[in-house]
């Protein structure tokens, strides 16, 4: 992408600026515990179709991998608790001086909310899954925020987090930078990003 063309990023929350990760094996006990969790949670948002509750997911996933219902709420109630990456303050204060930036989300509108302010940066568009009535990597979240920023999906970038990202973004029109920290698998090899990197540092490389 030509630095020229590049007018706007959007960035997944919950894994490319938040480590929600973390948080979850938290209260699942253990690491294990909570990435089955976590992946099954992910599989159920991608099989969703329209939206249904956030929340409600998180338990359904919860019940299905022998977490009690006790920790699925208390997931809910601590989500003021997820911590940003260390570098994300840094590098999105940059990108605001010189793009708009925005944030598309699976997380409800209240978890959203909770989760935006433990950026503590002001973001300044924020769409979720339960605005636009779908789940990513559906298409209906990222054309809303690409509708709302007023910018052609070829010259945005967005920030993955979530394997899903990459081919959900792309089937779109939009390069992807895929900040896989995690080092998650691909869930399409056939569909590659733009850039692969474990830290946020390099996105303002290219913007």
């Amino acid at each position: 992408m030509s630095q020229k063309l590049c007018q706007a990023v959007i960035f997944d929350l919950l894994t490319a600026l938040l480590n929600s990760w973390s948080l979850w094996n938290t209260v699942a006990g253990s690491e294990r515990v909570g990435f089955d969790w976590r992946q099954r949670y992910l599989q159920l948002t991608y099989q969703a179709g329209p939206y249904r509750s956030y929340e409600g997911i998180i338990k359904e996933a919860a019940h299905e991998v022998g977490v009690p219902y006790a920790r699925a709420e208390e997931l809910v109630q601590r989500w003021g608790e997820l911590e940003p990456w260390p570098e994300m303050p840094q590098v999105v204060h940059a990108l605001l001086e010189k793009v708009p930036v925005a944030v598309v989300t699976n997380a409800s509108i209240a978890l959203a909310n909770t989760a935006v302010t433990c950026l503590g940066v002001a973001i300044p568009t924020i769409v979720t899954a339960e605005e636009a009535g779908y789940y990513k990597p559906q298409p209906q979240p990222y054309r809303m925020a690409l509708d709302r920023l007023q910018c052609p999906a070829e010259s945005v970038l967005f920030v993955a987090g979530s394997a899903a990202d990459v081919p959900g973004a792309s089937a779109v029109g939009m390069p992807v930078f895929w900040h896989n920290r995690l080092r998650l698998r691909p869930v399409d090899a056939h569909v590659q990003p733009l850039y692969v990197a474990d830290s946020l540092w390099p996105i303002l490389e290219l913007v």
